[in-house]
């Protein structure tokens, strides 16, 4: 099994918006990927803006989750199960709700396309 890297001090997750109002009255924020997949698909910051543009190219109404590993429950693992040698963050489970430090607008510029929002320090 490959070495886990570090955690790096926040992962992110791009997600609708009304997803993310849905998971505050829920309790947990599960994705659309964890019932199917089993994990919640993340990112680096280095990593969320080449994702972004492959999959939610021209897509509005989108929050960014600033998500603070160290407070998050279920396991992270940095896996690449799509080929290639990029590990990304996966959780696997649900989400809980204070492991998220910040929940950043994320729209794309006139061409369609995403750009990194300024992430507050922690």
């Amino acid at each position: 099994m490959p070495t886990q890297p570090s955690l790096p001090p926040l992962i992110l997750h791009i997600t609708e918006r009304i997803a993310w109002e849905e998971a505050k009255h829920e309790g947990a924020y599960r994705g659309d990927t964890l019932e199917d997949e089993g994990f919640i698909h993340c990112s680096t910051s280095a990593q969320v803006v080449r994702v972004a543009n492959e999959r939610f190219l021209n897509r509005e109404g989108l929050v960014l989750l600033c998500i603070d590993p160290g407070r998050v429950k279920p396991e992270i693992r940095f896996e690449n199960l799509e080929g290639g040698e990029a590990l990304f963050p996966h959780v696997y489970g649900p989400l809980n709700l204070d492991s998220v430090a910040d929940v950043l607008s994320f729209s794309p510029g006139e061409d369609g396309r995403f750009v990194l929002p300024i992430i507050p320090a922690r």
